[in-house]
């Protein structure tokens, strides 16, 4: 489909008209609706070096640059495969790391804050909370208490 542009007769002016169908070239288009979606080896490229390097900072530039494409059609072609913005897929790996490491005791929240990519424990807590709902010092002693109960009891 195409969008032409059409002239008044009356005043001469340019005005919009609803798109046409285009001839078919023969060429596979991308489906209506469909943003599209990374290639799948390039999509596990990125999710694996994500994984990698969750505890560095992963600016949208240097994920784009990973498969060769420019930072706007990466996002939106990696929506378009997980769902998420890049920001918001690699702040919920975060966060899923982070609730790993809570369950065991052995880090302390500020250890783990910096491990998963965070520069200070209160902007750790203040995400962990939004995304989860608790705070992290909550999430482990409940993550605690659950270990200990008995099973079945």
């Amino acid at each position: 489909m195409t969008t032409t542009l059409a002239s008044s007769p009356a005043t001469g002016e340019v005005m919009w008209a609803p798109p046409v169908a285009a001839p078919s070239s023969g060429w596979a288009g991308p489906a209506q609706g469909n943003v599209g979606a990374l290639p799948m080896s390039r999509l596990r490229r990125v999710t694996e070096y994500i994984q990698q390097s969750l505890d560095k900072d992963l600016p949208l530039a240097d994920l784009a640059a990973l498969v060769s494409m420019s930072p706007f059609h990466f996002a939106r072609l990696f929506k378009g495969s997980t769902g998420l913005p890049p920001h918001r897929f690699v702040i919920r790996q975060r966060i899923a790391r982070a609730r790993a490491c809570l369950s065991t005791p052995d880090l302390s929240i500020a250890q783990i804050s910096r491990s998963v990519g965070f520069r200070t424990p209160s902007h750790f807590t203040t995400v962990f909370r939004r995304v989860t709902g608790v705070t992290p010092r909550r999430y482990r002693a409940r993550h605690r208490d659950d270990r200990i109960r008995p099973i079945g009891g």
